[in-house]
């Protein structure tokens, strides 16, 4: 391979054959080519061995490619992990910094919720690497029983082949050899985004180890009396045939149907009778009472009698009254169906009401409907709304609108339904979820969150663990054969333990059967922070070395479901809040603010974004967002920050092009001399450059308290303000003045260390948000003995001099208001002009000893240029500009126009300016077309004369300045 020899410090490999020459540290074996060792030695000069950007094909020089080649990001990637640089380093000496991935499903690809939480984390990640903390992000999937078991039996039935045609292990070995071939997507597209995970220890939520903490923790939940068997309301998916976790359903405002039914009062005459308003009327054959309000005048008189449910062969339910009831919806009479809604449900629970189920698993109405058994829910809403005319208990029915819960892997509408499940008791383990918050153990970032967190422990329900599927963990319990109850049973860790239990307790001659449900998913992602670093399995020496994790990154609409649970499971198996930190991001929308969806075709791909735009633009747009706060996505954001991507490319470009040549070796010392650790180096600057450097070392602070905060919207803003605004805008353009200048070389070599200096910190402070760009910057830059992945972190609390801040900004301010004198001059912009510039003896100190950058930034005539304390003789034919206290310019007129065809045009300008406006006025002064003209168009045209009128005052004031000057000058 061929080898190139470069100088530590701004090195060798600055020079403009080397920038050709991207180099990848290979070795640190000395080497000198064509250079006296002695003269080396000398100045205390390493060398250091590099590869030739054309051997390694991983980077690309600036000078060579015209922007950042996107196709370059993979190769980088690669590079990075085979280097392995995304695996913790213990040697550091620090705590620990680990993130655990909110595990996608296995069935996913990526969108863009997947690309903030992956963009999100891994700036965390890489800034702690940077700090030189060992850091792991432990990355992993979901196995996402209900979503992948639909994927498989989809594929299955385009083979005419359904799920209960095959046994549960053909079943469940189909599906494992699906994961095994498509499974892998979404970890592949992660990687696409840069994420810097250890993939050594990457998790499948059924995985061996995984799959035994699993069983671990139902058996100990179990033991304690925390986990047990009933009959409860559950989320029912008829088609799927399960029940599905209170996350997996989604409501929707949709249009249906409220239907008006009587109800007689038993005992009364025919005009005796209730009517109820309901949206589901074929469950009026599971109602157990029929309530009103206590306050309700209208119903008093019927309380304590019993009202004939409809269709039912005259069967009674008690008429009662509870404050529950709206008197307000519908006729202020409420039909208690407990057995298939929730808030039924509770209040039957709450008055001791019988509980009675009308619908079998699959929606169709069981024996209790009587004559409507067998058909479908929805079948027999249509049959009972017509017998009920038929019958004259029906009233009316009228349109409605519903907030309907539906499937959020199916689309169907959920059943409430009571259900025999297992379930864990929840108020025990929240009680010490609370008191982590409460005590400071838990951050919750954004704190406004903590009030919602604190809001549903305080108010938790058991959780439904049980899932009547066969892709998932295997509820640990068996029961006896032959035993009529299923409350026969033995909790254990496997199957010859199950065994051994129930023979110690039924006998030897028993037989067993392991419960057909699996565990909600969510039970296992519920251990995932503890489970994937290898509880229970691993010493506790081991465990502790990452445990517990220092942060959690995900959306806020997970946070009770997912992030709660974790807490309480993490407590209460390891003793340890499971994460010091939970950050929480908002959701993804379209430019116009809308949720993104498939139906509103408003949908963008993160993997299409990234082949436009590339990867750092995406993750910069993503990164600018505030914590618990939507971010509207949209195409202009993207290509501002792609914008941003390739100015950085072009500062690095120009920085690598105005280093010294290689073989300048004098040239290279005396970049080396220059310090900017030290107060007194700061001083011995320049005014732009110890402006520039004291800007940086201010924004080093204020980035690193911000990534601290994990504030990164500012962290991006920040950076950005300084890069474009101050960096590239004003310091690049003031170096001009130093590299051209055709004096002393010390001139150049104090700008090429700044811009050195401060492009290495701008690299270092972008990475975490930009990586593959700034990875490729990094390389180009002279004595790269590293990844910058894994260099170290800017040092804070650096010299700054806020006096020659100050000082530049006058320049600035001076500037400024030069350029804009020129343009409204519509001055040529190659063509020079005169100044005075007039300011107090301190002022014109230093501003005068910046006459090339003034003159260079404000293109000005350099030997035209003066410095004076008081008004130049010809003040008053030079257009005169404040540019701060104590510090003005005159601009001699003749310099930047010919007055008398500037008088001549404006003339003209005017009248026809004049004639504009005067016919807007005409308009509005016509009474026809005020009162006739819609107010829009009205109010368009006033606003037009204003404007046109603003306009003519200017024009004025220019005419009578230039025709003033005519008149001094003659």
């Amino acid at each position: 391979m061929m080898l190139q020899t470069a100088i530590s410090g701004p090195s060798l490999l600055a020079s403009r054959s080397a920038h050709r020459l991207n180099p990848l540290l290979l070795s640190t074996r000395r080497r000198c080519v064509g250079v006296s060792r002695r003269r080396l030695c000398s100045s205390r000069v390493r060398f250091f061995a590099v590869a030739a950007a054309s051997d390694n094909g991983v980077f690309t020089s600036p000078e060579i490619a015209k922007n950042f080649d996107f196709a370059s990001e993979e190769r980088i990637y690669n590079w990075w992990e085979a280097q392995g640089y995304f695996k913790p380093h213990f040697d550091r000496g620090t705590d620990p910094f680990v993130v655990s991935m909110p595990p996608p499903n296995v069935t996913g690809s990526l969108h863009m919720g997947h690309a903030m939480f992956v963009t999100l984390e891994d700036i965390m990640v890489r800034y702690h690497r940077m700090k030189g903390r060992p850091t792991l992000w432990v990355p992993g999937t979901d196995h996402a029983g209900i979503a992948t078991q639909l994927v498989v039996e989809r594929m299955l039935a385009s083979e005419g082949i359904k799920r209960v045609d095959l046994s549960r292990d053909e079943f469940t070995k189909r599906v494992w050899e699906w994961k095994e071939k498509y499974g892998g997507t979404i970890t592949k597209q992660i990687k696409r985004l840069g994420a810097s995970c250890d993939w050594s220890r990457e998790r499948f939520t059924l995985d061996e180890q995984l799959s035994r903490a699993v069983v671990e923790a139902f058996v100990r939940l179990h033991d304690k009396g925390l986990i047990y068997q009933g009959s409860y309301m559950v989320n029912w998916s008829p088609n799927l045939q399960t029940a599905v976790s209170d996350l997996e359903v989604e409501y929707s405002e949709e249009p249906g149907t409220l239907y008006h039914i009587k109800y007689r009062v038993a005992g009364g005459s025919r005009d005796d009778y209730l009517t109820i308003a309901t949206t589901r009327p074929e469950t009026l054959f599971g109602d157990v009472a029929v309530a009103v309000n206590p306050k309700d005048d209208r119903y008093a008189k019927y309380i304590g009698r019993q009202a004939i449910v409809p269709m039912t062969y005259g069967r009674h339910v008690p008429i009662i009254s509870d404050k529950y009831v709206d008197m307000e919806f519908g006729t202020g009479v409420l039909k208690i169906s407990p057995g298939h809604d929730h808030n039924d449900y509770l209040l039957a629970r709450k008055l001791g009401l019988p509980i009675l189920n009308v619908m079998n698993k699959d929606g169709t109405l069981n024996e209790v409907a009587g004559l409507f058994c067998g058909l479908d829910r929805f079948e027999a809403r249509k049959k009972l709304w017509s017998d009920l005319e038929e019958t004259g208990l029906a009233v009316k029915k009228e349109p409605h609108t519903s907030r309907v819960p539906r499937s959020q892997r199916g689309g169907e509408i959920i059943e409430p339904l009571v259900s025999k499940q297992w379930f864990v008791s929840m108020e025990p383990l929240a009680e010490k979820a609370l008191q982590a918050v409460e005590k400071g153990q838990l951050t919750i970032v954004p704190e406004r969150f903590e009030k919602i967190y604190n809001h549903w422990l305080s108010n938790i329900k058991d959780w439904c663990i049980s899932r009547q599927l066969w892709w998932g963990h295997r509820i640990p319990v068996w029961y006896i054969a032959g035993e009529d109850s299923e409350e026969v049973y033995v909790v254990a860790r496997n199957a010859d333990e199950a065994l051994q239990k129930a023979q110690e307790q039924y006998g030897k001659n028993v037989e067993i059967y392991q419960d057909p449900d699996v565990l909600d998913t969510w039970f296992s992602s519920a251990l995932w922070p503890f489970s994937t670093l290898g509880w229970p399995d691993v010493s506790a020496e081991d465990f502790n070395r990452f445990y517990p994790t220092t942060m959690l990154e995900t959306g806020h609409d997970i946070l009770f479901f997912w992030v709660a649970r974790m807490v309480m499971m993490g407590i209460e198996f390891t003793g340890t809040v499971p994460f010091s930190y939970v950050y929480l991001h908002g959701l993804i929308r379209d430019s116009q603010g809308r949720k993104m969806s498939k139906t509103l075709g408003n949908v963008i791909d993160p993997i299409d974004t990234i082949g436009e735009f590339g990867t750092d633009a995406l993750r910069f747009t993503l990164a600018l967002g505030t914590a618990g706060q939507d971010l509207n996505l949209s195409t202009e954001r993207l290509t501002a920050n792609k914008a941003f991507t390739n100015k950085l490319w072009n500062a690095g470009k120009f920085v690598l092009q105005n280093l010294p040549n290689q073989s300048d070796i004098s040239a290279w010392e005396a970049i080396s001399a220059y310090k900017f650790d030290r107060e007194e180096a700061l001083l011995r600057l320049p005014l732009p450059e110890c402006w520039v450097v004291s800007k940086l070392h201010l924004l080093i602070d204020a980035v690193t308290a911000s990534y601290d905060k994990f504030f990164f919207g500012d962290v991006g803003r920040e950076t950005y303000d300084f890069f474009w605004g101050d960096f590239a805008d004003w310091y690049i353009e003031t170096s001009k003045a130093r590299l051209y200048h055709k004096g002393s070389h010390s001139i150049a070599s104090v700008a090429q260390a700044v811009l050195l200096y401060v492009f290495d910190n701008i690299l270092r402070l972008l990475h975490p948000f930009m990586p593959f760009v700034t990875e490729e910057l990094w390389q180009a830059l002279p004595n790269r003995k590293e990844a910058l992945m894994v260099s170290p972190w800017p040092r804070t609390s650096l010299p700054r001099q806020i006096h020659s801040i100050k000082k530049y900004e006058n320049l600035q301010t001076l500037t400024r208001a030069i350029r804009n004198a020129r343009a409204e001059y519509s001055v040529e912009p190659v063509k020079r002009i005169s100044a005075s510039i007039v300011a107090s003896s301190d002022v014109i100190d230093y501003i005068s000893k910046e006459k090339e950058v003034i003159a260079l930034l404000s293109r000005l005539d350099l030997d035209h240029v003066h410095f004076t304390e008081s008004p130049p003789g010809d003040a008053n034919q030079s257009v005169h500009l404040v540019a701060g206290e104590g510090l003005e310019a005159y601009l001699p007129l003749a310099d930047m126009v010919d007055i008398s065809a500037e008088l001549q045009r404006l003339s003209k300008r005017l009248s026809k300016m004049q004639t504009e406006y005067d016919g807007l006025v005409s308009r509005l002064n016509s009474p026809k077309f005020v009162e006739k003209a819609p107010e829009d168009v009205v109010r368009g045209v006033r606003e037009k004369a204003e404007e046109a009128k603003e306009k003519i005052t200017l024009t004025k004031n220019r005419l009578a300045f230039l025709q003033s000057t005519v008149l001094v000058s003659e």
